[in-house]
């Protein structure tokens, strides 16, 4: 949190304004004269290295054509396997050209293997996915992939689901698919998101959009006797999960790993009734198999009667990932061996793919994400991007350590700083700048600090509603301005030509800051990021400048200070805040 008090006393949020009364009647002064100036960091070396990297980075990017972003040029939409109709589509929205990140993962798609993308933030990786799935969908019509010649009849409507952890996500992946059309205007493939307020759609949608917890309230309230439940979830083909690493850690880790045991079983259960009817062709409705069919409805609905006692935990919500894997364990325990889709991965013929997108994955360690990919889907192929963990060279970078007395001046001082540089001004001349601070709390007092210094601001956290979020990022996105926010902005959100990041906190881990940053300097602009810090939060600081300056990635930064992050979850904040010295009260 920023520093709001005295270091003798205890830490408080942002909310006892009356701290900087001084402060912010210098800062009004200053303002009223138009006098800012920029407190230096206080190692200009690595201000100059930094400022060397991404000339030489924008100097490359001129010798041999933005190759930091887009493939080269001989590599084409078609050239990757994408049908004309689909290529038409991406060039009328302005995507002439692919990625170096779609370039690597669509083929990979295509071929119909699981598939784990990662690569840093603005590479282009949900039309990394959603081309090629629509490209699939579109050039392959309902149950012909299955023929009648295999003893199939009556498929399910082909389905590729999207699971995101929040509903800001698929809305935006919902306006991504829906904006490649046709030469009418009409969008290629019915897309839905089923998430918030959004139930299932009458029309049958090609591409469902949703969160772990929506799908599984949506599956408990499935009529099983009327086989839907067993028919979505065999029409399902594709499985996308954005954000991967969140999505396998915390409060989604149960409910997303519950999901992969149900379509895998369900491959397990069309994989025996294929081999029963290519065994015994004549005895296609002979009463042992309808009885095998019947049991196979009734192992199915068991299975979701496990995910059903797992319960739809808030989304938002947090919990010590030893106790969620421990309950998963369990839980797997009780299930009859014969279920155990790990003890039958090798022996029945596989029927959907699985994707996997994240732009941070770490893979030190088996409860990671990246760890727990490499466990549960050891065939997939890997695609990394070329900056992944790594500082982005088209981004300029500012550290400036601040105090009590500071910490005021140089966050307004930063914010005009966006407004008067004009290099990294998108082409339409509006300036965008996303503030990020750590907690609600935090968020309100920094939109209050700028308001009485005379500068307009949108808010975005949790605590605000969903319309009002919405809102807020279409004015930031069409007018410009401070979009002051939490973490909620730092992932997936796709909001075009953010010309400066600055953290008035600085983030809480190394993962998070690589988010947060990821915020500018997208599909091959340049951007600018001024981060904050304290003498608290110097040894997170020091491990993610020095990864920086070596051009190393930040692996080794990811768990600063982990023991006592446990330690916060096992006990609580308060009752370990009055023992714990100034230094440690943020977590890194």
């Amino acid at each position: 949190m920023l520093l709001l008090c005295r270091l003798s006393s205890p830490p408080r949020l942002f909310s006892p304004l009356r701290h900087f009364s001084s402060s912010l009647s210098s800062c009004a002064a200053a303002s009223s004269s138009s006098q800012f100036c920029w407190i230096r960091p206080p190692c200009r070396s690595r201000i100059r290295s930094f400022g060397t990297a991404a000339a030489a980075a924008a100097d490359v990017g001129d010798k041999k054509g933005s190759d930091t972003f887009f493939a080269e040029e001989t590599v084409s939409w078609t050239s990757l396997g994408v049908s004309d109709r689909l290529s038409r589509a991406l060039a009328n929205i302005g995507l002439d050209r692919p990625s170096i990140v779609q370039a690597s993962c669509i083929p990979c798609i295509l071929s119909g293997n699981d598939v784990v993308v990662a690569a840093e933030t603005g590479s282009g990786k949900t039309h990394g996915y959603v081309v090629p799935l629509m490209d699939r969908l579109c050039t392959m019509p309902d149950n012909a992939l299955n023929s009648t010649r295999d003893g199939e009849m009556n498929l399910p409507h082909r389905l590729s689901l999207v699971l995101c952890p929040n509903v800001m996500l698929c809305e935006q992946v919902v306006r991504m698919a829906n904006g490649l059309c046709d030469e009418t205007g009409e969008p290629l493939l019915r897309v839905a998101a089923v998430c918030g307020r959004q139930g299932w759609p009458v029309d049958e949608p090609d591409i469902i959009v949703s969160t772990p917890a929506a799908l599984l309230n949506y599956l408990r309230a499935i009529d099983s006797e009327r086989r839907r439940l067993s028919d979505i979830l065999r029409g399902i083909k594709y499985v996308v999960f954005d954000e991967a690493d969140m999505l396998l850690c915390g409060s989604f880790r149960n409910q997303v790993i519950r999901l992969i045991n149900m379509f895998r079983f369900d491959e397990k259960l069309l994989s025996r009734t294929r081999k029963s009817v290519v065994d015994k062709p004549k005895d296609f409705c002979s009463d042992s198999l309808m009885d095998g069919e019947l049991q196979d409805d009734k192992d199915l609905q068991s299975n979701l009667n496990l995910a059903e006692e797992e319960g739809a935990e808030d989304e938002e919500g947090a919990e010590d990932d030893t106790v969620l894997e421990k309950s998963t364990e369990e839980r797997d325990v009780e299930c009859t061996k014969r279920k155990d889709w790990r003890r039958v991965r090798k022996v029945y013929e596989r029927s959907k793919q699985y994707i996997f997108v994240a732009a941070t994955l770490p893979v030190n360690g088996k409860e990671t994400a990246g760890g727990v990919l490499k466990r549960m889907f050891p065939e997939a192929s890997w695609v990394s991007g070329h900056y992944l963990h790594h500082h982005n060279p088209r981004l300029v970078q500012k550290w400036v350590e601040v105090t009590v007395d500071t910490q005021v001046d140089v966050l307004i001082d930063s914010v005009k700083q966006g407004f008067r540089s004009k290099e990294f001004d998108s082409a339409s001349g509006l300036s965008r700048t996303m503030v990020f601070a750590n907690t609600v709390e935090a968020v309100e007092a920094v939109s209050k600090i700028l308001a009485t210094a005379g500068i307009e601001c949108f808010r975005y956290h949790s605590d605000t509603s969903l319309e009002e979020r919405s809102q807020n990022l279409v004015d930031f996105q069409q007018r410009g301005g401070i979009l002051v926010c939490t973490d909620a902005a730092a992932r997936g959100l796709d909001v075009t030509n953010v010309s400066h990041v600055i953290q008035a906190e600085f983030a809480m881990s190394a993962v998070d800051f690589l988010h947060r940053v990821g915020r500018t300097a997208r599909a091959g602009q340049p951007g600018l990021v001024t981060s904050l810090y304290s003498d608290s939060n110097r040894d997170l600081v020091s491990a993610v400048r020095q990864a920086g300056t070596l051009d190393l990635p930040m692996e080794k930064a990811f768990s600063r200070k982990r023991s006592f992050r446990k330690k916060i979850k096992k006990r609580g904040f308060r009752e370990v805040g009055d023992t714990l010295s100034v230094e440690d009260r943020v977590p890194a």
